[in-house]
């Protein structure tokens, strides 16, 4: 057996697991010298949620990103995971923007594609894998490991055979949820290894404590190359610690011949670096052995964390986490990785907060019903798919059949704001943020979204106080505020005498609530509430059932009803994205829309009403 190799994961899924993939560039770059030094097998850089991070929050060209560490890193091959027919979208995309895609990742600096589907279905790899081959790059089949009564050793060894035959280089085992057990994972990495003879690479989270104890396993059994994470970023729903796996393999045959000294010195770097994004940090990090029933992997936990945080119903996290594993079942058992982990995800955050299981189904679980997304693992249950899409039929076909050549469409779409074929591939990624991107990309006005200073973290039990100073950003510009006095007010409204960017102004603040108070308690509980009708431009608070809100936070994709039209209970009249999926919004009566109080793109809550409409 020869030494085992060393995948580290720190600038992909590291952060991505512990601080919702907001590491930037000019935090990677200074340290990149060291990581190229150690002699990693492969550093994963690239895909993932890191291309969709750098458009939506650093405002970050994705693909100058992988340029730059590309010239950072040139003794080290860089790794990225790919969706497959999904690459880093959350849709199918045609095969022709499959190839460009894969052949630009590989001529802009990645050497390693990891090639993976959520539903484990081979025709939606075999384009990437075909692409990655003709680019003349590394191909490696990831097996996306979960448990259910369909998944067991002969599935993953069928999976593998059809790697093997469409030529992939490695075979990975993707552990996404770390549900991995050490015996299982020794009888898994033999099994492979004896049906495909293939080296297998072995991926598995650190959610349920199970995954340095998996790693070693697979090791036994003859896995060659192992993913681990510098100390920093490691752990809980990231990955192993490389140091301690490194420790743990010393002086054995399967040494890894890593310098600990090295790599303490490059983790003690990003120990530094994670402190700048504390933001960030979930409230999820540790061990769970919950993840061995839900089967939630850890990404995908501080995602519902943050979801349910901006509804004030964190305290419903545990009857989400119940009611993920009953939607899995409902919908055939996929294993829970982007996209049928946002999917599952979505669907239960909903079945919980709207009172009522399927109450509201969102439109990619009618998708996946439809067979859009591959052909799901198990047995769907059909009253849910009959309460999803009725008698729609189910497609049989591999899903991108279905989908004509679009690059050229979408290189019209995108050329007045394109000036390469990479900027063309993210929009055609994520449409409407990839538009806007370069459109500040152009305008000069690019921003990140702010990094709160260290010394904001307040302590348990720490004063907190109102500031009277403080930055706004407003559609990409940023006003110093301070205010400096406020005036007398009148019955409606109360002057604010403030200080923006040095020049001092008046601003009139116009109560919308007001609140009448139990005047023989100071300070007492609100007895009566009253509302006021906004002024025009602002949303009116949810009043009555003909009010439509949002399920949970999210953006406005589109609106499908006009002033004036006739709906029925159930028609949708707004599609909305929340935790990266669409979903519909019902009409909550029959009656006639009578005001419509949003448009597309913009973000809301479920504290605002959308659309009126008048019932019957």
């Amino acid at each position: 057996m020869a030494k085992v190799y060393v995948t580290d994961l720190v600038l992909r899924d590291g952060h991505q697991s512990h601080i919702a993939t907001r590491m930037r560039t000019d935090d990677m770059l200074p340290i990149c010298g060291k990581l190229d030094a150690v002699g990693f097998w492969s550093l994963e850089a690239w895909g993932g949620a890191t291309f969709d991070a750098c458009v939506r929050f650093l405002k970050e060209d994705p693909w100058e990103r992988l340029r730059k560490l590309r010239r950072a890193l040139p003794n080290t091959r860089l790794q990225m995971l790919l969706r497959g027919q999904n690459l880093l979208g959350y849709r199918h995309y045609s095969d022709d923007v499959v190839r460009a895609f894969v052949q630009k990742s590989a001529d802009n600096g990645v050497d390693v594609f990891r090639v993976f589907d959520a539903m484990n279905d081979l025709r939606n790899m075999q384009v990437s894998i075909e692409a990655v081959k003709k680019a003349g790059k590394h191909a490696e089949g990831a097996i996306c490991y979960t448990t259910s009564p369909v998944h067991d050793i002969p599935h993953f060894v069928t999976l593998a055979r059809g790697f093997a035959e469409m030529g992939c280089d490695t075979l990975a085992i993707k552990d996404m949820a770390g549900l991995l057990t050490p015996h299982t994972a020794y009888d898994l990495v033999k099994a492979l290894r004896e049906a495909t003879n293939l080296p297998v690479h072995t991926h598995s989270h650190a959610t349920s404590g199970l995954s340095h104890m998996a790693h070693l396993k697979a090791v036994e059994a003859g896995a060659s190359i192992i993913d681990t994470c510098i100390g920093a970023f490691a752990e809980g729903a990231s990955h192993p610690t490389t140091q301690s796996m490194v420790a743990a393999l010393a002086g054995t045959e399967y040494d890894t011949g890593l310098s600990l000294p090295l790599l303490e010195e490059i983790s003690a770097y990003f120990k530094e670096v994670r402190r700048k994004y504390w933001q960030f940090e979930s409230e999820f990090t540790g061990v769970d052995t919950r993840v061995l029933i839900n089967q939630v992997p850890g990404g995908m936990i501080s995602n519902l964390a943050n979801q349910l945080k901006e509804q004030n119903a964190l305290d419903k996290m545990d009857a989400v986490l119940d009611e993920i594993p009953r939607v899995r079942e409902d919908l055939g058992y996929p294993p829970l990785v982007t996209p049928t982990s946002q999917i599952v995800g979505t669907q239960a955050v909903l079945n919980v907060m709207t009172g009522g299981r399927y109450k509201s189904i969102t439109q990619e679980v009618k998708l996946y019903l439809q067979g859009r997304y591959g052909a799901t693992p198990g047995k769907v249950n059909e009253e849910v798919r009959q309460l999803a899409i009725g008698n729609l039929d189910v497609m049989s076909c591999r899903p991108a059949d279905l989908i004509p050549p679009e690059l050229d469409k979408l290189r019209g779409e995108a050329d007045s704001l394109a000036k390469s074929d990479e900027d063309v591939l993210t929009y055609a990624m994520f449409p409407e943020l990839g538009r806007t991107f370069l459109q500040e990309r152009a305008a000069g006005s690019l921003k990140p979204e702010p990094l709160l200073p260290v010394e904001a973290k307040n302590g348990e039990g720490a004063p907190r106080f109102a500031a009277d100073e403080f930055n706004i950003t407003l559609h990409g510009e940023t006003y110093h505020i301070r205010l400096s006095a406020s005036g007398r007010a009148s019955e409606t409204q109360r002057p604010y005498f403030v200080i923006v960017d040095g020049v001092s102004e008046e601003v009139l603040v116009e109560a919308l609530n007001e609140i009448e108070v139990d005047a023989s308690s100071a300070g007492s509980a609100v007895s009566k509430p009253t509302q006021k009708a906004p002024p025009a431009g602002q949303k009116p608070r949810p009043s009555h059932k003909g009010h439509v809100t949002a399920a949970m936070p999210g953006t406005i994709v589109d609106v499908l009803v006009k002033t004036g039209q006739k709906v029925s209970a159930g028609d949708p009249v707004l599609v909305i994205e929340a935790m990266k999926m669409e979903n519909e919004v019902q009409a909550p009566v029959t009656g006639t829309v009578t005001g419509i109080f949003t448009a597309k793109g913009e973000s809301v809550t479920p504290d605002m009403a959308l659309i009126e409409i008048q019932p019957e």
